[in-house]
Formats: C-alpha cells, structure tokens, sequence
C-alpha cells in the first residue's frame, strides 16, 4: 500500500494514497509532540510542531520528530506509541530509516519555531544514528 502523510503542528496524520473509502480504517490521526498533562487543567499545554513522519520500510510503523527534542515510534495499525525518547537540548528537524530498517538517523538543530530571538549561534547541530531491532514491530493483535 501507498501512503501520504501529512504534517500540522498539532496533530500527524496518515492516509492511504487510494481514498476510496471515506471512512476508512487505513486513516490515522494523533497527537503528538506535546507537554505531559499536569493535574492542573488551568495551565495550558505547550503544544510542539512536527517536523518529520518517517515510515519503518518493513513494519509499516512510523517515526516522528519534533520540535520538542523528541522522536517517538508508532504503530498505525494500533494506534498507539510504541517508543518515546529523552529530550535532546534542541529541536529534532529530520529523520530516516536505511533501506533495511535496522538504522534510524535523526537531526538535531534549530528549526525556527521560536523564531531568531531564541537561535543560539554557538549551539552545535548533531546528527545521531542508532540501531533498532525489536523496538518497530508492531503490536501483536
């Protein structure tokens, strides 16, 4: 199956190229890249884009990264978060997986959302690459 995504800043969403069927079971939206929710429901939750959906080339989970530091692993047949990670010191801007799957890159450098007044010239821009083995199958049903 083909997929399209697209990206918002509040949500991610997945849909079938093929949208044949209105209602479809394929499509797939959830929120992502946010603030834990405090017991307090006064205080707002920071609320952080996405900036890269990446499909696993075998499982057909899914990556995302975002401007909160974070990269989180999902499985869309599921619909649920199969892996979240630490926060890096900056935005996460782009991911990828290698043609095997057994590699997951990602990019750490300013993405703008804040705008120039938060852009801090001496911080450094990384590229990590770590190996996944178990951690994008899906779910068993």
């Amino acid at each position: 199956k083909q997929w399209y995504q697209r990206r918002v800043a509040i949500t991610a969403g997945i849909e079938p190229f093929d949208n044949s069927t209105p209602n479809s079971k394929d499509k797939f939206t959830f929120k992502c890249h946010r603030s834990p929710v405090q017991n307090d429901y006064n205080k707002p939750q920071d609320i952080y884009a996405v900036n890269g959906i990446k499909f696993h080339p075998h499982f057909g989970t899914l990556a995302t990264v975002g401007s909160d530091g974070k990269f989180s692993f999902w499985d869309k047949d599921a619909r649920t978060k199969l892996k979240g990670s630490e926060q890096l010191n900056n935005t996460i801007t782009c991911c990828d997986f290698n043609h095997t799957g057994a590699y997951f890159a990602y990019a750490s450098s300013y993405d703008w959302s804040k705008g120039h007044e938060y852009h801090n010239p001496q911080q450094k821009n990384y590229i990590f690459v770590r190996q996944v083995k178990d951690e994008l199958k899906p779910r068993k049903k």
